[in-house]
């Protein structure tokens, strides 16, 4: 019995060493995971050029896309965006790398210069409009297109469906759509979070425009896209009417309905008498080209506001539903009232 005493004593030992190497272990192990927890980890090495899904969206999804109905299969992994404005919002939105071609590129001054690397790294489907067969040879399987992009004159929506591509049409008239359109983008790409954010920002900017403006009156503005025959221009359909509105002016053609844009003539501008002259900058001819159109014109040069010199400008792709809308607010406001905004 005394032999076995100190052999009992050797083992009674070993097993304490034994549990308290555990505990240590099991309680080092739980440290690690309060601090360092596995997706912060995953996160803090995640870039806004690299996709993620956010959320586990069950597919297949079906989407109102202004009364047609989308029905997405699964997360779509090669997609065209026709249009600047469709391509920088998905630049936006951190997507830019499912993005295989972009359109309408003749139509753009350029990204923004947060959203410049991402957008000039996708490769252009057409320089200008997307054609038919650039459409259905790209092997994409979703595009996101302005409404005269998708069409009859090119590839029309039942032909890119066909080829086995969904189609999400960008064609919001108020600032609401287009939040749809956002969040109908998160749904799609498992995006939610970064598309509630991007909202988020865009009310708060164009919100603090509103209060600086509360006092002001609107100013009448000519949009001017070009001119021939007469003046080609918005009307109150048309997006760019609403963000005028919000940055503090008035198009003086808002009460025209029916189509997004009309050709108007000189004498019924000389009759509504804007206050500012607001041109389309894209390609060509340049703004100050069309300033000097205007000052010739024996019609238009008799305005008081092109006597005294007062034009502003903005990109097209600024105006179009997409991801500029604060953009656009902001610089507009800042053309029409530079002693609020200066």
């Amino acid at each position: 019995m005394r032999k076995m005493l100190p052999a009992m004593a050797v083992i009674a030992a070993l097993a304490l060493t034994c549990l308290s190497a555990c505990g240590t272990a099991e309680n080092a192990k739980a440290a690690d995971t309060t601090d360092t927890p596995r997706e912060m980890t995953d996160m803090s090495r995640e870039t806004t050029d690299t996709p993620r899904q956010e959320t586990g969206s069950a597919y297949p999804l079906i989407i109102d896309n202004y009364g047609r109905e989308v029905i997405i299969e699964k997360r779509p992994e090669r997609v065209l965006t026709l249009g600047p404005n469709c391509t920088e919002l998905f630049a936006a939105l951190g997507l830019s790398d499912l993005v295989v071609g972009r359109s309408l590129v003749n139509h753009s001054r350029g990204p923004l210069p947060e959203y410049e690397e991402a957008v000039e790294a996708i490769p252009e489907l057409n320089h200008a409009s997307a054609t038919r067969e650039a459409v259905i040879s790209s092997g994409a399987d979703f595009v996101y297109a302005i409404d005269w992009e998708i069409s009859d004159v090119g590839c029309n929506i039942e032909e890119a469906e066909s080829y086995g591509m969904a189609v999400y049409v960008n064609q919001a008239s108020t600032l609401e759509e287009q939040y749809q359109e956002i969040r109908d983008l998160g749904r799609i790409f498992g995006v939610e979070e970064r598309a509630e954010a991007f909202i988020q920002d865009q009310q708060e900017r164009i919100a603090s425009v509103q209060e600086i403006l509360k006092d002001t009156e609107p100013v009448d503005v000519l949009v001017y896209d070009s001119g021939s025959s007469g003046v080609f221009t918005c009307s109150g359909d048309n997006f760019e009417s609403l963000l005028i509105e919000l940055a503090g002016g008035h198009n003086i053609f808002d009460d025209l309905e029916g189509q997004q844009w009309v050709t108007v003539s000189y004498e019924e501008v000389l009759s509504r008498d804007p206050d500012i002259i607001l041109i389309h900058d894209y390609d060509s001819p340049s703004v100050e080209e069309k300033i000097e159109e205007i000052r010739h014109d024996p019609s238009l040069s008799q305005l008081d506001c092109v006597k005294e010199g007062r034009f502003a400008s903005i990109t097209l792709e600024s105006v179009l539903p997409g991801d500029r809308m604060a953009y656009a607010v902001e610089s507009m406001a800042e053309s029409f009232f530079p002693e609020l905004f200066g």
